[in-house]
Protein backbone atom coordinates (compact mmCIF):
# COMPACT_ATOMS: atom_id res chain seq x y z
CA UNK A 1 0.00 0.00 0.00
CA UNK A 2 1.17 3.39 -1.19
CA UNK A 3 1.16 6.62 1.38
CA UNK A 4 1.08 9.45 -0.40
CA UNK A 5 1.73 12.53 1.37
CA UNK A 6 -0.49 15.29 1.17
CA UNK A 7 1.53 18.09 2.93
CA UNK A 8 3.96 18.17 -0.39
CA UNK A 9 4.79 21.52 -1.47
CA UNK A 10 5.18 22.73 -4.83
CA UNK A 11 7.92 24.52 -6.30
CA UNK A 12 6.14 27.65 -8.15
CA UNK A 13 9.14 30.20 -9.03
CA UNK A 14 6.54 31.65 -11.17
CA UNK A 15 3.97 32.46 -8.49
CA UNK A 16 6.79 34.02 -6.58
CA UNK A 17 7.25 36.26 -8.70
CA UNK A 18 4.04 37.34 -9.59
CA UNK A 19 4.17 38.13 -5.60
CA UNK A 20 7.13 40.31 -6.02
CA UNK A 21 5.94 42.45 -8.96
CA UNK A 22 2.03 42.44 -7.24
CA UNK A 23 3.74 44.91 -5.28
CA UNK A 24 4.10 47.32 -8.11
CA UNK A 25 -0.37 47.40 -8.31
CA UNK A 26 0.56 50.91 -6.70
CA UNK A 27 1.46 52.49 -9.45
CA UNK A 28 -1.52 51.52 -11.85
CA UNK A 29 -3.92 51.26 -9.18
CA UNK A 30 -2.83 53.18 -6.63
CA UNK A 31 -3.74 50.56 -3.77
CA UNK A 32 -3.64 46.74 -3.71
CA UNK A 33 0.84 46.97 -3.18
CA UNK A 34 -0.04 45.53 -0.06
CA UNK A 35 -3.28 43.78 -0.36
CA UNK A 36 -2.56 41.68 -2.93
CA UNK A 37 1.07 40.36 -2.09
CA UNK A 38 -0.91 39.83 1.56
CA UNK A 39 -3.30 37.71 0.39
CA UNK A 40 -1.06 35.87 -2.23
CA UNK A 41 1.31 34.92 0.99
CA UNK A 42 -1.51 34.06 3.51
CA UNK A 43 -3.38 31.59 1.64
CA UNK A 44 -0.32 30.08 -0.24
CA UNK A 45 2.32 29.93 2.38
CA UNK A 46 1.49 26.32 3.28
CA UNK A 47 1.04 25.14 -0.17
CA UNK A 48 4.53 26.80 -1.93
CA UNK A 49 7.89 25.85 -1.00
CA UNK A 50 9.90 29.36 -0.17
CA UNK A 51 6.29 31.55 -0.30
CA UNK A 52 6.41 31.74 3.67
CA UNK A 53 9.74 33.70 3.42
CA UNK A 54 8.70 35.87 0.23
CA UNK A 55 5.58 36.38 1.76
CA UNK A 56 7.13 37.85 5.10
CA UNK A 57 9.95 39.83 3.44
CA UNK A 58 7.41 41.23 0.89
CA UNK A 59 4.99 42.23 3.70
CA UNK A 60 7.67 43.61 6.15
CA UNK A 61 9.04 45.60 3.07
CA UNK A 62 5.84 47.32 2.11
CA UNK A 63 4.79 48.47 5.91
CA UNK A 64 8.30 49.68 6.19
CA UNK A 65 7.75 52.30 3.25
CA UNK A 66 4.17 53.05 4.77
CA UNK A 67 5.67 53.85 7.93
CA UNK A 68 8.67 55.67 6.33
CA UNK A 69 5.47 57.79 3.71
CA UNK A 70 3.72 58.52 7.14
CA UNK A 71 6.65 59.86 9.02
CA UNK A 72 7.50 61.72 6.07
CA UNK A 73 4.30 63.98 5.39
CA UNK A 74 5.14 66.02 8.67
CA UNK A 75 8.99 65.61 8.28
CA UNK A 76 7.88 68.29 5.10
CA UNK A 77 7.08 71.33 6.90
CA UNK A 78 10.86 70.24 9.30
CA UNK A 79 13.16 71.95 6.60
CA UNK A 80 11.05 70.01 3.50
CA UNK A 81 13.25 66.46 4.78
CA UNK A 82 9.93 64.59 4.06
CA UNK A 83 10.48 65.06 0.61
CA UNK A 84 13.90 62.65 0.66
CA UNK A 85 11.51 60.05 2.57
CA UNK A 86 9.26 60.43 -0.53
CA UNK A 87 11.39 60.35 -3.11
CA UNK A 88 13.33 57.19 -1.22
CA UNK A 89 9.58 55.23 -0.92
CA UNK A 90 8.99 56.09 -4.88
CA UNK A 91 12.28 54.66 -6.44
CA UNK A 92 13.01 51.59 -3.61
CA UNK A 93 8.88 50.55 -3.98
CA UNK A 94 9.75 50.45 -7.79
CA UNK A 95 12.79 49.02 -8.07
CA UNK A 96 13.54 46.84 -5.24
CA UNK A 97 10.70 44.47 -6.20
CA UNK A 98 11.63 44.25 -9.88
CA UNK A 99 15.35 42.91 -8.41
CA UNK A 100 13.50 40.06 -5.95
CA UNK A 101 11.25 39.53 -8.68
CA UNK A 102 14.40 38.64 -10.74
CA UNK A 103 15.83 36.96 -7.68
CA UNK A 104 12.76 34.77 -7.13
CA UNK A 105 12.43 33.38 -10.50
CA UNK A 106 16.18 32.32 -10.16
CA UNK A 107 15.77 30.38 -7.11
CA UNK A 108 17.42 33.00 -4.79
CA UNK A 109 16.16 34.35 -1.37
CA UNK A 110 14.76 37.89 -1.08
CA UNK A 111 16.85 40.75 0.21
CA UNK A 112 14.87 43.72 1.05
CA UNK A 113 17.56 45.49 2.91
CA UNK A 114 16.87 48.51 5.40
CA UNK A 115 13.60 46.29 6.14
CA UNK A 116 11.85 46.79 9.88
CA UNK A 117 11.27 43.00 10.19
CA UNK A 118 7.11 43.14 12.08
CA UNK A 119 6.94 40.07 11.48
CA UNK A 120 9.71 37.31 11.61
Amino acid sequence: MKVINQSARRTDNNLLVITHLSQLLYYVTGFGGLLVPLILWLTQKDKVEGMDEHGKAIVNFQLTLILIMVLSIPGIFLFGLGILGLIYVGFAGFIIPIINGVKAGNGEAPSYFGTIRFLS
